[in-house]
């Protein structure tokens, strides 16, 4: 039976869950207890669980996920809240250096089970140094996964996914997301890590994309559906892996293709998608690849300027109407 929930509920209900069920489980990072997080994902958890399993952490993202890189290796299973997606640099040698290669460098002896989650993206005028949508770079590194949920349903399902994998799995939560609504079926089998999702078919043009970019796609389908072009709009779900059979599959239905990134044009996961068909399915495209990205800037705090900085309906209409266009 499903039930409808903001998104921060639904990853909320996850870690709940989590922890009732296995007593290695516990959260820590910055303002995760008493405050309730950042984003208020774990309000009311200090309470339930106490303070060895609710930690709040000094303002150190090395120190902290360290400690959970080497409470993962001591058979634990920490999830580290980094509280937005910038901070994570400060974290990125225990991330790529340690999380990502010491299953490699031990010959197979010690996995590292770690769960990070950290909230991205622009929208919230919180300027360039808190706008970022680094996901993309996290998914150029091997020994790590990333997954991007879009949907409620994905927000619950990949805490646990995160938990039942043996390496570290990073959780990008969009912010603009924590406060959407919509169906949670927790009976529902969880679609795997590494899968895409098809939100809406169509024949003419394929829109991959991932995070909040899915409903901005899936709005911009609708316009161009009341203009005759019927465009088929697939969630990426995961960066790392990424699904190459169901963007194949896509490039020979339709045979056309953009890609929606909140990340930055230059070395982003657009590219590494575009280079990817080319690879693979050139020879099915009926025109060039578009893609609809950040501006390549640092995020501006105004408003109408970060609105103009980031994908919108708008531009993602327009680009596909662009490849509508090409012979």
């Amino acid at each position: 039976m499903s039930t409808i929930l903001t998104y921060r509920e639904a990853v909320r209900q996850a870690l709940r869950e989590a922890m009732e069920k296995d007593e290695r489980v516990f959260l820590m990072g910055e303002d995760v207890g008493r405050y309730g997080g950042s984003f208020a994902v774990s309000m009311g958890m200090l309470e339930q669980f106490g303070s060895e399993r609710i930690i709040d952490t000094p303002l150190s993202e090395s120190a902290f996920t360290g400690a959970g890189i080497g409470a993962a290796l001591n058979g634990m299973r920490p999830i580290v809240e980094i509280m937005t997606v910038n901070f994570s640099l400060l974290a990125l040698d225990q991330i790529m250096n340690n999380a990502a290669t010491l299953l490699h460098m031990s010959g197979g002896q010690f996995s590292v089970p770690l769960v990070i989650r950290m909230a991205t993206g622009g929208g919230k005028q919180l300027a360039a140094q808190h706008s970022h949508s680094l996901e993309g770079w996290f998914a150029h590194i091997p020994g790590l996964k990333v997954l991007t949920p879009a949907t409620v349903q994905d927000a619950y399902d990949m805490v646990h996914l995160a938990l039942a994998d043996p390496d570290p799995v990073l959780i990008f939560e969009n912010s603009l997301l924590y406060n959407t609504k919509g169906s949670l079926d927790t009976a529902l089998p969880p679609l795997a890590i590494g899968k895409a999702k098809l939100h809406r078919e169509g024949k003419d043009l394929t829109i991959l994309t991932y995070g909040i970019s899915v409903f901005k796609a899936l709005e911009a389908a609708e316009i161009l559906a009341s203009e005759g072009i019927d465009a088929e709009v697939i969630d990426l779900r995961s960066l790392r892996p990424l699904d190459d059979e169901a963007i194949m599959a896509a490039v020979r239905k339709t045979h056309r293709v953009m890609i929606v990134d909140e990340g930055w044009k230059s070395g982003s996961i657009s590219a590494e998608i575009m280079a990817r068909i080319n690879e693979q399915a050139f020879f099915e495209l009926d025109a060039p690849m578009g893609r609809v990205c950040s501006a390549e800037v640092p995020f501006p705090y105004a408003k109408h300027l970060e609105d103009a900085a980031l994908p919108r309906v708008e531009t993602i209409v327009a680009m596909a109407r662009k490849l509508m266009e090409e012979l």
